[in-house]
């Protein structure tokens, strides 16, 4: 397809900017980008770049707390932030007029948020509820995303709990969170989109004023988080006091999604042929034919596709009735990959998967909040922020003996198994 207008320019403090015009509504969307994430976090702070995104909505030197808020949502617009493996993002979508204030709310806490005791203290009580709500006193919290990977990866950086343990979040400190914004909120770090009714040169002379000065500092160095792949398979139990059925995750290493991008676009079709819909090889096995489990999914990412550089992890997870072993879910998970690896789907199969995939991106990209936030991640994790509107192309291109040769490669001597026990279960 053609690319839609794109523009790219670098500041002289270093922050990259990406400029998507598209004049069919008069609303626009700004996000930033930060190179670091949870795998960025320092040893003994789990769960710093998460409440960190929480600090920078807490004012800045020159806007009292909640200003933030109360001007986006003054204009009417909406606000969000998120923390994933490697990049934090912020963003806004609001009507075009306001542009100029969206910019300045970016830039203003970009130059110094307000770090102060108060807010530190108050967002650690913030996140604890968050994880006291989502992960500790919920069936299946933090399944899969937290409880795999220390199975499938022996590093601080792939392995801990990007949500964070109470202890190191109460002992994370105001030195700590100003070492943090010095060495990653740099906007030699950092990556600017703007995209929908936006003039060019308009759009430029304002970012140039309100973010030109945000005073230059350093790109940190930004380490490899590289380790080598299981050399067996890795199974580790999981205790969980408000799981009504057992469960189990499966996770397997993938193709390094920057490098190998074909290689891993076979990953994202092959998870659709295995759990994408009742039509799917697994659903149809193991939920409807057998039966040997209630719920089966596979996915690429933990988070999600294009979410992380490498490593990442193709993931299978089901939940199964007590008796119905792990052993027997993993026998047919096995069957079926094999199955794949030695006979290749037939074009009617792949081609069912690849549309599908097809359309939910462009579906996704059609809302300004999701094109806005894709420009600025691939520009981050691919210097390609145009690639956004080529995967949809590129998947299409997955060949059926692609996908047979992922298939080949999640074998059961190399990848990590966590089974999910409900607590007073049977072992």
């Amino acid at each position: 397809m053609a690319v839609p207008e794109l523009h790219r320019l670098t500041l002289d403090n270093g922050l990259r900017v990406v400029l998507a015009p598209d004049r069919t509504a008069p609303v626009v969307g700004v996000s930033v980008h930060y190179d670091v994430g949870f795998r960025s976090e320092p040893e003994g702070r789990t769960g710093f770049a998460h409440l960190f995104e929480h600090l920078m909505f807490q004012g800045s030197e020159s806007l009292e707390k909640l200003a933030h808020f109360r001007h986006i949502q003054g204009s009417g617009g909406t606000f969000n932030g998120s923390t994933h493996p490697d990049y934090t993002d912020y963003f806004e979508v609001l009507p075009s007029a306001a542009l100029e204030r969206a910019l300045f709310l970016e830039a203003d806490r970009m130059r110094a948020p307000k770090l102060t005791q108060e807010n530190l203290a108050n967002q650690i009580d913030v996140v604890k509820e968050e994880i006291r709500l989502n992960v500790l006193n919920r069936p299946y919290g933090g399944f899969p995303w937290i409880l795999l990977p220390p199975v499938l990866y022996s590093t601080f950086p792939n392995a801990h709990n990007g949500y964070g343990d109470f202890t190191d979040l109460e002992q994370a400190t105001l030195e700590d969170c100003a070492a943090f914004f010095d060495t990653y909120y740099a906007p030699s770090n950092a990556v600017l989109t703007v995209a929908g009714d936006i003039q060019i040169d308009h759009a430029r002379e304002l970012i140039e004023k309100h973010f030109g000065d945000v005073p230059v500092r350093p790109r940190p160095a930004r380490p490899s988080f590289a380790e080598p792949r299981p050399e067996r398979e890795l199974r580790e139990t999981h205790i969980d006091p408000h799981a009504p059925l057992p469960a189990l995750a499966v996770g397997y290493r993938m193709p390094d999604p920057v490098n190998e991008v074909d290689g891993y676009l076979a990953h994202l079709v092959l998870a659709g042929l295995l759990a994408d819909g009742d039509g799917s090889r697994l659903q149809q096995r193991l939920v409807h034919a057998e039966p040997l489990v209630t719920d089966i999914n596979a996915g690429a990412g933990l988070f999600g596709p294009f979410e992380a550089r490498d490593p990442d992890t193709f993931s299978v997870t089901a939940v199964h009735p007590p008796e119905v072993s792990a052993d027997q879910v993993l026998g047919a998970l096995d069957e079926e990959l094999d199955r794949l690896a030695a006979n290749p789907p037939d074009e009617q199969e792949l081609a069912k998967i690849t549309a599908r995939w097809s359309a939910s991106l462009h579906a996704e990209h059609d809302r300004l909040v999701s094109r806005t936030l894709a420009l600025g991640s691939f520009e981050l994790l691919y210097s390609d922020p145009a690639l956004v509107y080529g995967i949809a192309d590129r998947i299409a291109a997955v060949t059926a003996d692609d996908v047979s040769a992922a298939a080949k490669g999640l074998r059961p001597d190399s990848r990590a198994v966590l089974v999910v026990q409900p607590e007073g279960g049977a072992q």
